[in-house]
C-alpha cells in the first residue's frame, strides 16, 4: 500500500483544514489555483464547509474523506475545496443560503455543496453517510449521479442558477418601509413569549440553543417597561441552561447547544462565540437580580475563558472539541463508582442527589453531570441548611476537576479570530462592571492589545491569526463587535487610546462596508475578494447581527463624540431592515435593540475628576441595570480628548455630566445629587 502523503492543505493554518490534510482526497484550499483547475477541465466543485469543533464532519471525515475508494471518486470527478467556515464566514453565509433555497431545509455543517465552476450551487446537502441510511443515499452512489447530472443537463443547471443568482440578490438587498414606532418593542416581546418553554426553559423544541440576544432583548424589555414576565423568561432560561448539562458544571464555559429540551445533554463544543455573550449575560441577569446564583455562574465562565482559552499572547483561542479519543462527550462523562472514590464519603450523597448520579445513565452508559435538583430543593427535603449543601458541592469539584485532568483533552481549536474576541472582551468588561472584578478587565484589555498589536495592519483589521501569522480581511462582525466592545472596555478602564481605535474602526465601517445609498451594512469591504453575491445580513445567527450591533455602537459613539454621520448610518441601518423587523421580530433582536436606542436614547454619564473618586462614583452606578446608561470615568489627566469629551472639564475631586442627545445637565458634583 503506498505511503499517504500530505495534500495542498499541509500548508494552511486553520486547525480544521490541518486535521484534513492528510485524507486521500486532492482538497484544495478556497482560491484561484482551485477555481481555475475547475474551468479549464470543465468539472464541478464539491465544496465541504465545517470547523474543527463538529463531531459530524468528524464522522463525515472518517466515513468518507479518509476512505481511499470515496477519494477516489472525489479526486476523478471533481475539484474538491474545503472551507473552514469560522475563517471563511462570507463563504458560509453565501452556500448555506443557497442550500436553503434549493433544499427548502435549514443548513448546518458539514456543509457539503455542489458548484458550477464560476462557483454557483447547483445542488447541496449536509452529512451524507458512506452508507444508505435515514433516508439520505451513500455519499459515493450521489457523486456519481451529480457528476452525470452536471455534464448530461448543463442547460437545466444553467437556469436554475440564474434564478438562483436572482434570489440570492433580493433576499441580499432588503428593503424598508416606514420609520418603525415603539409596538415594534411589544411584538417581539409577545413573539418570544409565544416561543417561551414554561418548563425548561428557553425557545421552541429540541434541539435547543441558548439565543443569547433573544434572552437580553427581555432583560432590556424589563428594563424600560417594569414588565416582569419578561425578565422572568429571560431569568429561567439562564438558571435552567446554567444548572443543565450544557453548562459544565465542574470548570465553567457553555457548550454550543442541547439536544434534548431539558438543556441535559449537549453536543459538547465549546465556542467562544457561546460564551462571550452568555458570560455578559449572566452578569446582567445578576444586576437586574440581585441574584448571587447568577454572579457565581459567570464567575466560572469567565475563570474558564481565561485559564483554559486565553492564549499566552492575550488572544484567546476558538473552540474545544466535542470529541475525545474519538468519542464526543468521553471527557465530560461519569460513572458513579469513579465518583464515589474520588469524593469526601460524606459529600457523595449530596453530590449524587443533586447530579443524577443516583439515577438511571443519561449518556450512552454513562452519567453526565445535569443538576436534577437545586442546592435549595435538597436542603428543604434534608432540613439541612443550603450553604452547607453548596459547601459539599464544592467540596466535590476540585478531585473530579483533578482526575478529568488527567484524561485526553478535547482537541483545541488555536486559531485567534478577531469577531471571536471581541465577544469575549465585551463579556469581560460588562461582568467586570457588574461584578467588580479588575482582573476581568486586565485580561479583557490584553486581548485588545493583542488585536491592536497583530491583527491591525496598515490601517485595516485582519480576521485570523495563528501561529505567528495574521490573515484575511476581516469582516462586517469583526468591526461591529469589536467597535461595542470598545465602548464597554471603555467604561470600566479607560484609555484613550481605545477610544481612538474605536473612532478608526467607526470610520472603516462607513468608508469600506456601508451601502451609503440604501443603507446598512455588506458582510465584507468594498475591497474585498470578488464572490458570487455581496451579503447584507440583518438576522441574528449563532451570533448577533453585525448590522444590529454595527447600528447600536454607532449610535452610541455618536453621541459620545458629537458625530452625526455615525448616528445616521446607524439610523439608516435600522430604516432598511424595518420590514425584516416587522415580519421577523424574534430573528431581529439585536436590531431591535438598537432601534430602542434610536427612539429612547441613551443616557451618557461622563465622570471627571481624581481618578480613585470617579472610580468609586463609577461603581455606585453600576449597582442596577440599566442597559441604555453609559458610564465613562475619564481621570482627570486624560490627555489628547476629542472635543466633545475635553469641554467636559474636571472640577474639584469629581464631577459628572449627565447628556442624552445633544442635551447635558450642569455639572454635578455631589454624589447622592448623582444618584438621584
Amino acid at each position: 500500500m503506498p505511503e499517504q502523503t500530505s495534500n495542498r492543505l499541509a500548508n494552511e493554518t486553520s486547525p480544521y483544514l490541518l486535521q484534513h490534510a492528510d485524507n486521500p482526497v486532492d482538497w484544495y484550499p478556497w482560491g484561484p489555483e482551485a477555481l481555475d483547475k475547475a474551468k479549464a477541465e470543465d468539472k464541478p466543485i464539491l465544496l465541504s464547509i465545517g470547523y474543527s469543533a463538529c463531531h459530524w464532519c468528524h464522522v463525515m471525515a472518517h466515513e468518507s474523506f479518509e476512505d481511499p475508494a470515496t477519494a477516489q471518486v472525489m479526486n476523478r470527478l471533481y475539484v474538491n475545496i474545503k472551507v473552514d467556515r469560522e475563517e471563511r464566514p462570507d463563504l458560509d453565509k453565501i452556500y448555506q443560503t443557497a442550500h436553503f433555497m434549493l433544499s427548502q431545509r435549514s443548513g448546518g455543517w458539514p456543509l457539503t455543496m455542489f458548484l458550477t465552476p464560476d462557483q454557483v450551487p447547483f445542488f447541496g446537502g449536509t452529512y451524507f453517510p458512506d452508507a444508505p441510511r435515514h433516508g439520505l443515499p451513500a455519499f459515493r452512489d450521489l457523486l456519481e449521479r451529480i457528476a452525470g447530472f452536471y455534464h448530461e443537463r448543463r442547460d437545466e443547471i444553467e437556469r436554475q442558477n440564474a434564478s438562483l443568482q436572482s434570489a440570492l440578490t433580493g433576499l441580499f438587498s432588503p428593503r424598508g418601509h416606514d420609520p418603525l414606532n415603539s409596538a415594534v418593542l411589544d411584538t417581539v416581546r409577545s413573539a418570544i413569549a409565544q416561543q417561551f418553554d414554561e418548563r425548561d426553559g428557553g425557545f421552541g423544541t429540541p434541539p435547543k440553543f441558548p439565543h443569547p440576544s433573544t434572552l437580553e432583548r427581555l432583560l432590556r424589555h424589563h428594563a424600560q417597561t417594569h414588565d416582569e414576565h419578561a425578565r422572568y423568561m429571560a431569568c429561567f432560561t439562564l438558571e435552567k441552561m446554567a444548572r443543565g448539562g450544557l453548562n459544565d458544571q465542574l470548570a465553567g464555559g457553555f457548550c454550543r447547544y442541547s439536544t434534548d429540551g431539558q438543556w441535559m445533554i449537549p453536543h459538547f463544543e465549546k465556542m467562544l462565540y457561546d460564551n462571550g455573550p452568555l458570560l455578559a449575560l449572566y452578569a446582567q441577569a445578576y444586576a437586574a437580580t440581585g441574584d448571587a446564583y447568577f454572579a457565581d455562574v459567570a464567575g466560572r465562565t469567565a475563570a474558564w475563558a481565561v485559564q483554559t482559552m486565553q492564549s499566552p499572547e492575550g488572544g484567546f483561542y476558538s473552540a474545544l472539541d466535542a470529541d475525545s479519543e474519538g468519542e464526543e462527550g468521553r471527557y465530560y462523562v461519569w460513572q458513579p463508582e469513579e465518583v464515589r472514590k474520588l469524593v469526601p464519603e460524606e459529600v457523595y450523597p449530596v453530590f449524587a442527589r443533586v447530579y443524577g448520579l443516583d439515577r438511571g445513565p443519561n449518556f450512552e452508559g454513562r452519567w453526565h453531570l445535569h443538576s436534577f435538583v437545586t442546592p435549595e430543593q435538597l436542603a428543604q427535603e434534608s432540613g439541612t441548611d443550603e450553604a452547607t449543601i453548596e459547601a459539599m458541592i464544592e467540596a466535590a469539584r476540585a478531585p473530579l476537576l483533578a482526575a478529568r485532568d488527567k484524561r485526553v483533552p478535547p482537541g483545541l481549536d488555536d486559531k485567534i479570530l478577531t469577531s471571536w474576541n471581541a465577544l469575549m472582551i465585551r463579556g469581560l468588561a460588562v461582568a467586570a462592571r457588574h461584578l467588580g472584578r479588575s482582573e476581568w478587565v486586565d485580561a479583557a484589555s490584553r486581548a485588545l492589545d493583542f488585536i491592536r498589536a497583530q491583527l491591525w495592519r496598515d490601517g485595516r483589521l485582519l480576521a485570523t491569526y495563528k501561529n505567528g501569522s495574521a490573515r484575511l480581511s476581516a469582516y462586517l462582525d469583526d468591526h461591529a463587535y469589536l467597535l461595542d466592545a470598545l465602548l464597554e472596555l471603555l467604561q470600566v478602564r479607560w484609555r484613550t487610546e481605545d477610544l481612538v481605535f474605536a473612532r478608526e474602526i467607526a470610520e472603516i465601517l462607513l468608508a469600506h462596508f456601508e451601502d451609503s445609498e440604501h443603507g446598512g451594512f455588506f458582510f465584507t469591504a468594498d475591497d474585498h475578494e470578488a464572490l458570487i453575491q455581496r451579503p447584507k445580513t440583518f438576522a441574528d445567527e449563532a451570533m448577533p447581527s453585525g448590522n444590529g450591533v454595527a447600528a447600536l455602537a454607532l449610535n452610541r459613539l455618536g453621541h459620545l463624540l458629537g458625530e452625526p454621520r455615525y448616528v445616521e448610518a446607524a439610523e439608516r441601518t435600522v430604516r432598511l431592515a424595518t420590514t425584516l423587523m416587522d415580519q421577523a421580530p424574534m430573528a431581529h433582536a439585536s436590531l431591535i435593540s438598537a432601534f430602542e436606542e434610536q427612539l429612547y436614547l441613551p443616557k451618557l454619564v461622563i465622570l471627571r475628576g481624581e481618578a480613585q473618586r470617579i472610580e468609586t462614583w463609577r461603581a455606585e452606578l453600576e449597582r442596577d441595570y440599566a442597559p441604555r446608561r453609559l458610564v465613562f470615568a475619564i481621570p482627570a489627566d486624560a490627555s489628547d480628548l476629542p472635543e466633545a469629551l475635553a469641554t467636559k472639564a474636571p472640577k474639584g475631586e469629581a464631577v459628572a455630566y449627565v447628556c442624552t442627545g445633544t442635551r447635558c445637565s450642569a455639572p454635578v458634583t455631589d454624589l447622592d445629587a448623582l444618584l438621584e
